[in-house]
């Protein structure tokens, strides 16, 4: 992970995309601490991929612990 100033990305735009799309995660250092992220489209992908996983893990837990407290509903299959 590189650090790196807005004006050293603005001045050399090109260079930091080869970069980035090559793995390289950079972090454009802004006032106040408002830094700012950039990564490559796969690492992006990767991301939001674990976030959704996450997500779908806790709504399955949320499930769980509803139907060990009792609040499950029964259903009978029925076949044709």
């Amino acid at each position: 992970m590189l650090a790196v100033k807005s004006a050293n990305i603005r001045d050399n735009f090109k260079e930091w995309c080869d970069r980035i799309s090559m793995g390289e995660t950079v972090v454009i250092s802004r006032p106040q601490n408002k830094n700012i992220y950039m990564i490559s489209e796969s690492e992006y992908n990767e991301l939001t991929r674990a976030k959704r996983n996450a997500d779908y893990l806790e709504k399955l837990q949320r499930g769980i612990v509803a139907l060990n407290a009792g609040k499950g509903v029964e259903h009978e299959i029925i076949e044709d």
